[in-house]
């Protein structure tokens, strides 16, 4: 598929923000799980669970397909990086001469 550069480099701004979005997710210990148990009555307990909605796959499976992607557009980018060309002035490859140096 062709695109612009200026979609991929958007497409590369969208892909690293959700790779970072998901990396918070993954840091921040949403998949504690804890458990309390009290005892009711002789031999019987009662078990209180908090489990996560989303299982720690679910989001391993969504932060690598982002990141793949992301990787995947990054290295079109450079390519391009490396074989475009831009026209630009000649005076943008001069060094800076100060003016109030005298030589």
């Amino acid at each position: 598929m062709k695109m612009k550069l200026a979609e991929a480099l958007l497409r590369r701004k969208e892909l690293q923000a959700k790779v970072d979005q998901l990396t918070k997710i993954k840091t921040e210990g949403l998949f504690e799980v804890k458990v309390q148990r009290r005892a009711v009555h002789e031999g019987i307990d009662d078990v209180i669970a908090q489990v996560p909605k989303v299982s720690i796959d679910q989001l391993t499976h969504a932060f690598d397909w982002h990141a793949r992607q992301l990787r995947r557009v990054d290295a079109a980018i450079q390519q391009t990086n490396w074989t475009a060309e831009v026209e630009v002035p000649e005076e943008v490859n001069a060094d800076y001469v100060d003016p109030f140096v005298k030589r």
